[in-house]
Formats: structure tokens, sequence, C-alpha cells
């Protein structure tokens, strides 16, 4: 069972990932699409099924944020995440500050990864020191 259940998270990281580079690419070009109601539906619907497999996955690894220090750095990271994806796709005042923040939650989410495949609270990062 953890193991369907990590590849559902594993699948529907790949999915949130890939809509939302999508979307910053429409944001980039003005583009109406980005309005339409199911581009702005379908990543809520994926980004529920990716945090109930997280926490799923918490549960039957017996690992969790503020106890483990790589889930910990996990969660924070998604913390970060959604609020630069925020100011990257709607609240973000100019263009330019949405796009920096569009390529700031990228990077974040490329540590967020690292982080999940070290199980280091550093990811990638922890090469450095």
């Amino acid at each position: 069972m953890y193991l369907a259940v990590k590849y559902v998270h594993v699948i529907s990281v790949v999915l949130s990932l890939t809509g939302f580079f999508l979307r910053g690419i429409l944001m980039m070009r003005d583009s109406p699409l980005l309005a339409a109601r199911w581009i702005r539906v379908v990543p809520h619907i994926n980004d529920t099924v990716l945090l109930l497999a997280a926490l799923s996955l918490a549960a039957m690894s017996g690992q969790y944020p503020f106890v483990v220090g790589w889930v910990t750095a996990k969660v924070l990271g998604v913390i970060a995440y959604i609020i630069l994806g925020a100011l990257a796709l709607r609240d973000a005042g100019t263009r330019r500050m949405r796009i920096a923040c569009w390529l700031a939650s990228l990077a974040v989410f490329g540590w967020i990864v690292s982080v999940a495949l070290t199980r280091q609270p550093l990811g990638f990062l922890a090469a450095m020191t």
C-alpha cells in the first residue's frame, strides 16, 4: 500500500509542476486561457490528491513534520512555494515581479524535490556546506 501511495504522490508532484510551469508560460504571454475555469480548478484537485498522499505517507512511515528534519523542511518549502506561486500567478503587482516569483517558486520546487530525494533538510544545498 505504501508503494502505491508513493506513486500517487510522485505522479501528483509531476502533474503539479507541469501545470504550474504551463500556467507560468500562459501568464508571461498574457494569455486569456489563464482565466479559463478548468485551468483554475484542476490544479486544486491535483494538489488535494498530492496533500492527501503526503499525509498518508507521513502516517504510514511515522515521519512527521516538526519531528523529522527533512519532512519539516519539505513542509516549510511547500509553504514558500505556495506563497511564491500565488504571487506569480495573480497577486504580484507587476509582470516583472510575477515572473521573478514564478522563477523563484520553480527554484524552491527543485529544492523541495532534492530534500525528498536526499532526505536531508538542506537538500542539494547540503553539498555546498
